[in-house]
């Protein structure tokens, strides 16, 4: 999701500075490229070495140095920023920029850049408190820098209270906010995931190899985008994304309930959830017993979530999914019109790289309109964004 972009991450003195090594491994994880800035304080804690070897790039400490300050190192770090990132910050750090001061490499080039800056702020509780440093903080907020604020704990220091540097995941989705198009701001957006489940008796059930990995990718893509998220999901193993609004069910009829009693308030529907067709006719109270060599079960069809969202009178941009194990394009395009969608996503399951349960993605992208896109293999987040590309470029420019 950040393939292109350029982080520099600056590294404050605090014992919280260990994490940053994880910050900085879900960065390039993710495709930033990522300079390193370390604060003379903050060697004390984790070896430069360490951020050269995740990073692949040279890591930053002093202001001057002859070999590296052939470029005026803080000023050309500064002009390639795409965003500025200090965690740890310490309240020396963050008292430093508040007041203006400018006096190793950290300061300096964040005071040259003019990317925007998030900080994570990690401390003792009792400075965090201080009102020196609050209002500290609250200049840079008024000035334009982003906060990700610490969380309670145990901290270091034996005290127990608010302080302890945001988990490295919670800083990286401010990251990534901070680097997505707010195309979808003002817009909600629900999104269905994961398989359903039919119960035969209390203890067997039928389903499928659904994970909800692309519909959770969609949530959280579209959360970045600045769109308030509803995410209906089936059962999935997957952790919830980071502030949307979660909707658990565990049949079809429950996700139907779910999303008719939401559809009314969303702009977009999203259903990547893959629904039972058909559920047993009828629930056994209790566990059925192999008293015989074959079980015959006798199913009726679910309602279907698609076609009852495509008849409202006041109809949200829909999108469905198609999952085809033979002539993708054709079925795909009878389900387009025949519930009346505006966009649907169909992909071969056949493909052991696209299916069910995997982490890569190649989809046919098809519109009512006519129009088609073919992606290659991507990952389900890199997906996601091509799929909301289009979708944003096709409702056009958010509400002021």
């Amino acid at each position: 999701m950040l393939k292109g972009k350029t982080v520099i991450l600056g590294v404050s003195g605090g014992i919280a500075a260990y994490k940053a090594v994880e910050i900085l491994r879900l960065l390039t994880k993710a495709g930033a490229d990522v300079h390193v800035i370390m604060t003379a304080s903050s060697r004390e804690f984790v070896a430069p070495l360490t951020f050269q070897t995740l990073s692949g790039n040279p890591v930053h400490s002093e202001l001057f140095n002859l070999i590296a300050e052939q470029e005026i190192g803080h000023i050309s770090l500064a002009d390639r920023a795409d965003l500025f990132v200090i965690a740890p910050a310490t309240a020396n750090v963050i008292g430093k920029i508040a007041g203006g001061i400018a006096d190793d490499m950290l300061t300096t080039t964040v005071m040259a850049t003019k990317a925007p800056v998030l900080i994570a702020p990690a401390m003792n509780a009792h400075m965090y408190s201080n009102p020196i440093y609050r209002e500290n903080e609250h200049k840079l907020c008024k000035t334009g820098y982003h906060v990700v604020p610490p969380e309670k704990g145990l901290l270091a220091c034996g005290w127990e209270g608010e302080g302890k540097l945001a988990a490295p995941e919670k800083v990286v989705e401010a990251a990534m906010e901070l680097l997505s198009p707010p195309d979808l701001a003002g817009l909600t957006v629900m999104v269905t995931a994961g398989p359903t489940r039919e119960e035969i008796d209390p203890v067997r059930f039928i389903s499928n190899h659904s994970s909800g990995k692309m519909g959770y990718a969609l949530a959280r893509a579209a959360r970045l985008r600045g769109a308030r998220v509803i995410l209906v999901s089936g059962p999935v193993s997957l952790p919830a994304p980071h502030d949307v609004e979660m909707v658990r069910v565990t049949s079809a009829a429950e996700m139907h309930t779910a999303v008719m009693a939401h559809a009314a308030a969303c702009d977009v529907i999203i259903k990547a959830a893959a629904v039972a067709d058909y559920r047993p006719a009828a629930r056994s109270g209790g566990k059925l017993k192999k008293n015989s060599d074959t079980l015959t079960l006798e199913l009726v069809k679910n309602q279907d979530i698609l076609s009852d969202l495509g008849q409202l009178e006041k109809r949200p941009f829909l999108v469905g999914f198609a999952a085809e194990t033979s002539d993708l394009e054709e079925h795909a395009l009878l389900k387009l019109d025949k519930k009346n969608l505006d966009m649907i996503v169909a992909n071969d399951i056949s493909q052991p790289d696209a299916g069910f349960d995997v982490d890569t993605n190649r989809a046919l992208l098809l519109f009512r309109d006519g129009s088609r896109i073919e992606s290659r293999l991507l990952s389900k987040q890199e997906l996601a964004g091509l799929i909301l590309d289009q979708l944003a470029g096709r409702l056009g420019p958010p509400a002021p």
